[in-house]
């Protein structure tokens, strides 16, 4: 039975270590999540501009993308636990960094913070994918990654809500208790180290970008699919999380519901996350993720051109239920990937963690120029139809199963 099934996960040590880190990453996230939420709308305020705010939060994408050309050659020998510790570190100093944009709001200082924040993303994210190739079987990836997803859409539920408060007792204060929770988190860690030990052996003589290039070029000719599939998802989240932030804040002085446009999106994982893993699904995750990939996309063009309010709501409620399902699937198919190839993982979880980064470079960038031709609703709707002609042809396109180049790969050691 369904309710059985969170009662089960907590007899088994896998599921354990699955929700102690859970834990630890909901007070990262919600802290990452209302500075997530604070960020676009500071810098409207200060730019006066759509454009320019996806501009500047871009260059956060654009480090992040750098670091993923990096990292699967620079980290030798580190534990999950320490990837977090200095994904945590670094968002502190992000946190910093926006306290002190806010006394002086310098371009050099903003654009800094906004490294620092691709980097914090690139720590966290390696650190969840080798958590799951490790420490978790085969079958159980999606089941993981879906109960991962609930503690991750918990933070970014809350965060939007909380920040809206917290920004009424002041500019700083979002910042100051996003902090807090960064601290939290980190004691947490501590008090489970024990359970993120396991370290990424990984050999390396010559770091070179171009070498890396290369790697990513052999792996993306045989993973495309899924590579596509993760990059659409993350423009649609970069729109909500830059023109959808800022479209939240115009909604809400017109209506109390308007303020909840952000926090329905992040809603349905809440719950989905545990209906994806009660699936368990084994086979078909590609086909099933495109499939709700491409209803969202439909009712993400209702949205562009719904006038009501109410109506507005339903649809991204709609739409995130049905990514909210897409997304834990889609890391599901990565990590699949990922336990195939042994010794080299890291280069297949630099390219994914690329696809998110590269999403964020461009989601800002285009929904802000979009925003600023035809207005922040209409650029969901717009976003909706490219999202649609996308799934059509990767419903049509993807193969069966997606092979590895093995003779290549193990040529790379």
């Amino acid at each position: 039975m369904f309710r059985a099934f969170p009662l089960r996960i907590l007899k088994d040590d896998m599921w354990v270590k699955v929700l102690t880190l859970g834990v630890i990453l909901l007070f990262i996230l919600l802290a990452d999540a209302i500075l997530s939420f604070w960020v676009p709308n500071f810098l409207q305020d200060t730019y006066g501009s759509s454009l320019v705010m996806g501009l500047v939060m871009s260059f956060s994408s654009v480090v992040g993308f750098l670091s993923d050309l990096y990292f699967p050659q620079m980290l030798r020998g580190i534990t999950v636990k320490r990837l977090i510790l200095l994904g945590i570190i670094s968002s502190f100093f992000f946190a910093l960094l926006l306290l002190q944009s806010t006394f002086f709001p310098f371009v050099v200082v903003i654009l800094l913070a906004m490294a620092v924040w691709g980097i914090y993303y690139e720590f966290i994210g390696f650190g969840e994918q080798q958590f799951i190739a490790d420490s978790t079987p085969l079958k159980s990836h999606s089941s993981a990654w879906g109960v991962m997803s609930v503690f991750r859409s918990m933070a970014y539920f809350l965060g939007p809500i909380l920040a809206g408060l917290l920004i009424s007792q002041g500019e700083r204060t979002p910042l100051v208790f996003a902090m807090v929770l960064m601290a939290i988190g980190f004691l947490i860690l501590l008090l489970t180290r024990s359970k993120h030990e396991r370290s990424i052996e990984i050999e390396t003589h010559e770091v070179s970008m171009f070498r890396e290039l290369s790697h990513w070029k052999a792996l993306f000719t045989h993973v495309w699919p899924v590579v596509t599939l993760s990059l659409f998802m993350g423009l649609i989240d970069a729109t909500f999380w830059t023109t959808g932030a800022t479209w939240s804040q115009t909604l809400s002085k017109q209506s109390f519901w308007g303020g909840l446009f952000l926090p329905f999106y992040t809603l349905p994982s809440l719950f989905m996350g545990f209906v994806v893993a009660k699936w368990g699904v084994a086979e078909g995750k590609k086909k099933k993720a495109i499939q709700f990939l491409l209803f969202s996309g439909v009712f993400l063009a209702l949205l562009g051109v719904s006038g009501s309010i109410v109506n507005q709501l339903v649809f991204v409620l709609i739409a995130s239920i049905l990514l909210s399902a897409a997304f834990p699937l889609t890391d599901a198919i990565y990590s699949d990937i990922v336990s195939r190839m042994g010794r080299e993982r890291r280069h297949l979880i630099g390219l994914s963690r690329s696809t998110i980064s590269l999403a964020y470079i461009v989601g800002p960038i285009l929904s802000g120029f979009i925003a600023s031709q035809v207005g922040e609703k209409l650029t969901f709707g717009i976003v909706g139809l490219m999202v649609i002609v996308v799934s059509v042809v990767l419903l049509i396109s993807t193969p069966k199963k997606l092979k590895l180049p093995q003779e290549e790969i193990q040529a790379w050691e």
